[in-house]
């Protein structure tokens, strides 16, 4: 097998990843890339969920959009506030069920990863499927991943599910950037009371087994579902909210970590020379 290679003018891939679905993957996986590209970054976007993908609705590509094809090959990602995308529901009917088998998943995915003409870029986020299938495998043994953000929700049976994605990971040689609670807390919008619906302490118990940190702690808020289905993340429409603002503060502890561990791996050993 080849070792993973790097994929054309893009500096770091970073993939987002649950063990299990509904835990808000792929709101923090859009929220977390509209936060990097306000924070100053070239950000890619990649839908990985072959038979469920999100990305052009959350990112309000109008319905019919399809790449145009570069040199006969290549598809130009989709631009959507100031993030490049691209996903499998471009290239298909939103209506069309995707029943294939593993081998044609892997093939699709490794196209669209590798034939998109993808600009110089500081970030490639790209939002997993939930599991720990064949695509997560493919992407880990075909480019060289910067790091995984793990998103699970406080409660047992998500974070039960957590823990398996990051030995998946561990497995195949990706870092584990950090642990993503989301839905965190609620604030009653109308008495302003905070309460802990799924549970308290998950996140922090989970970073803490595996040696890692909670880079996030996200509400459970309507304005962020509101948002995502109107196809303008809260980050990109609501960006002075406190809900933006924890976005904003996951985008930059990944930052932060992902630059940790490029000088770590980037940096020579030193050699000294003395007389015995």
């Amino acid at each position: 097998m080849q070792a993973p290679k790097k994929l054309g003018q893009i500096k770091h891939i970073i993939c987002v990843a649950s063990g299990k679905g509904g835990v808000g993957k792929s709101t923090t996986a859009v929220n977390l890339a509209v936060a990097l590209q306000r924070q100053g970054h070239g950000v890619g976007l990649l839908d990985a969920d072959i038979y469920g993908p999100s990305i052009p609705l959350m990112m309000g590509v109008p319905a019919g959009t399809r790449p145009e094809i570069k040199d006969q090959r290549l598809m130009v990602p989709i631009a959507a506030h100031g993030v490049e995308c691209n996903s499998m529901g471009f290239l298909v009917d939103p209506q069309t069920a995707m029943v294939w088998r593993a081998p044609m998943i892997i093939s699709a995915f490794n196209q669209i990863l590798a034939d998109t003409a993808w600009s110089p870029l500081d970030y490639l986020v790209v939002d997993m499927p939930p599991g720990t299938g064949d695509i997560q495998l493919s992407l880990a043994q075909s480019v060289q991943l910067s790091g995984a953000v793990i998103v699970t929700t406080p409660q047992d049976v998500a974070l039960l599910d957590a823990r398996k994605g990051i030995e998946m990971f561990r497995k195949v040689g990706v870092p584990i950037l950090g642990v993503v609670e989301n839905m965190s807390t609620h604030v009653c919008s109308k008495c302003g009371h905070e309460e802990s619906i799924f549970g308290t302490g998950g996140g922090a118990k989970l970073s803490s087994d595996y040696d890692t940190e909670v880079i996030g702690q996200l509400p459970l808020d309507i304005l962020i579902r509101e948002r995502t289905d109107g196809g303008s993340p809260v980050v990109a429409s609501e960006p002075e909210s406190p809900v933006s603002a924890a976005y904003l503060a996951l985008a930059s502890n990944v930052s932060r970590i992902v630059s940790e561990l490029d000088g770590e791996t980037k940096t020579a050993p030193v050699i000294t020379v003395s007389e015995d």
